[in-house]
């Protein structure tokens, strides 16, 4: 085992901070080490920001060691000020404990629960959270921390400077929970060392000093970066909101199109961050796409490899097939649900269904024309005849072509396409 877990998110650019380095390659060469992090409810889905505390998770357990994944049921009642400039709205205990229900099977899906050397655990903190009275947390717990240490902590000193935003004690007191969840996580379950964003150093070292405090004994934090783009943007936000890893938030084409749509600049940090994929063949994909960034093949392989991961291939191939179509593929075999993904991405036209009942049917250059791709019968036949004009992809050539409900995809859509680009969907009512 050795340091290579170490080694290997420092090749991969995920470590941005250590307690202390040495000694935890130390610690984690003499055997396997319990870990953990921490992931608060705030919504019913986790989204692609999560996935870098998730993979660590997952890196450590392939390397030997015991991850544990903590759904905040408690942390995630009060909110947590780290990279807030607001304060949160408080969420219901209906909503938390929903979001919880929720999230739990994504957890899940990241590690190995399953009979071996090393299983991962799946814990929700409010279950050592609730069973204590504030008047003992204030004597066990916060006896131990001074104020001066709490307004010193960045995400506290920030609030803090906004005289019109400020900090509630609430959010104030957020650091206590976790570090008192790291110290819980100490004394059943042997865990020495937390992960989480970079964000998340402040209320990790509240964790190690508690312990150092409590039991005297040595703890370990590790931050990893808070990822960003290039362009300045945030990552995982897009014009329509977050990321989701619920397909029905976000769907799995459109998740896929997020991967293949990553900036040039970001895609080989990107392969790194959120793909198992080894350093030999990140480094071959690199090489690629210097050589030749029109092939997009470290776009490609980035999408598939985080789609698989969230989605499973077979719907990692669904969406490579809908993707395809807006690329000129083949629509055989392409279900409903995947066609309807496509529909989102392009403009759209309805279109009575007598007209296409008419005997013979309605003329393939009026259709064109109706869709808003042609300006005139002329200018369709035009580009027809230069073998521009494709109906379900599909190159037309007759002039005369007549258009009937035999044409339909799944009975109420057609396909067009002028050149390569320039898509309509025309739907049937």
């Amino acid at each position: 085992m050795g340091t290579s877990i170490i080694d290997e998110l420092q090749w991969r650019g995920l470590v941005a901070d250590c307690t202390d380095a040495e000694e935890l390659g130390r610690r984690l060469a003499a055997g396997p080490v319990t870990l953990y992090a921490g992931f608060d409810p705030t919504a019913d889905s986790l989204h692609v920001g999560h996935l870098v505390p998730l993979l660590a998770l997952r890196r450590f357990q392939d390397a030997g060691h015991c991850p544990i994944a903590v759904a905040g049921g408690a942390t995630g009642s009060i909110g947590d000020p780290s990279g807030k400039s607001q304060e949160r709205s408080l969420l219901t205990t209906e909503q938390i404990a929903a979001n919880v229900a929720a999230v739990r099977p994504q957890l899940a899906r990241f590690l190995d629960f399953g009979p071996r050397a090393n299983p991962a655990r799946l814990l929700d903190n409010v279950d050592w959270t609730a069973p204590v009275s504030f008047l003992d947390f204030l004597r066990d717990i916060g006896k131990h921390f001074t104020v001066n240490q709490m307004v010193a902590k960045e995400s506290v000193r920030a609030r803090m400077e906004d005289r019109d935003v400020g900090i509630s004690y609430t959010e104030f007191s957020y650091q206590l929970l976790q570090a008192f969840d790291f110290l819980e996580l100490l004394r059943v379950h042997g865990c020495e060392l937390q992960i989480g964003g970079s964000d998340q150093w402040g209320n990790i070292t509240a964790g190690t000093d508690l312990i150092r405090k409590k039991t005297g004994r040595h703890a370990f934090g590790l931050t990893l970066p808070l990822i960003t783009k290039s362009d300045g943007t945030k990552f995982g936000k897009t014009e329509g909101g977050a990321i989701w890893l619920d397909p029905r938030k976000t769907s799995v084409y459109r998740f896929y199109q997020f991967w293949i749509n990553t900036d040039d600049r970001d895609v080989v940090r990107y392969l790194k961050y959120f793909t198992f994929l080894g350093a030999e063949e990140i480094a071959a994909l690199e090489s690629r796409h210097a050589a030749n960034p029109g092939e997009r093949a470290a776009h490609r392989e980035l999408a598939k490899a985080a789609t698989d991961l969230i989605h499973g291939e077979a719907a990692t191939l669904e969406a490579q097939r809908a993707s395809e179509i807006l690329f000129g593929g083949d629509l055989a075999g392409v279900g409903e649900a995947t066609f309807a993904e496509i529909v989102g991405e392009v403009p759209t036209k309805d279109l009575e269904a007598s007209r296409l009942a008419t005997d013979p049917g309605l003329l393939v250059l009026e259709l064109f024309v109706h869709a808003g791709l042609a300006t005139s019968k002329g200018q369709a036949r035009k580009d027809l005849e230069g073998g521009g004009l494709y109906l379900n992809n599909v190159r037309l050539a007759e002039v005369g072509r007549v258009v009937t409900t035999a044409d339909l995809l799944f009975g109420r859509h057609l396909l067009l396409r002028k050149g390569k680009r320039n898509y309509s969907v025309v739907t049937v009512r």
